[in-house]
């Protein structure tokens, strides 16, 4: 058994979208739209097989907090690139292009070396080996 998919519904899926492609090497299928429900939707496909699906619809509201509050529910995506040195320049290139680091890079308590910074749409995505 696996994940097949996760999904995340956003405010913007084609500025979602550029990001996971850009930064993650994500490929989206073709957008899917309903009409009928006002509804949207790419997949995105990662190196890895893993599949993200991206939805947006106009009834459906961001309830997100603060980024630095915690909630209950899904937490974040956890990125693996594979070195201390990918996770580095990662994080280096999503600061130097604006998004917001909320820690590391750093080896934490239970052995992870990882960053964590926000997407566009203020998702946090662990950035680890």
């Amino acid at each position: 058994m696996k994940i097949e998919h996760v999904a995340i519904w956003s405010q913007d899926i084609e500025t979602l979208k550029s990001f996971y492609e850009k930064y993650f090497y994500a490929k989206a299928s073709s957008k899917y739209i309903n009409e009928k429900k006002g509804f949207q939707s790419y997949f995105l496909t990662f190196m890895s097989g893993a599949r993200l699906e991206l939805m947006q619809r106009p009834d459906v509201m961001n309830q997100k907090g603060k980024s630095s509050q915690e909630y209950t529910g899904y937490v974040h995506l956890a990125m693996s690139l594979g070195s201390e040195e990918a996770v580095d320049e990662l994080t280096q290139q999503l600061v130097d292009d604006g998004y917001k680091r909320i820690s590391g890079p750093r080896c934490t308590g239970d052995g992870y070396y990882e960053s964590v910074v926000l997407d566009p749409e203020d998702n946090l995505i662990e950035i680890t080996i």
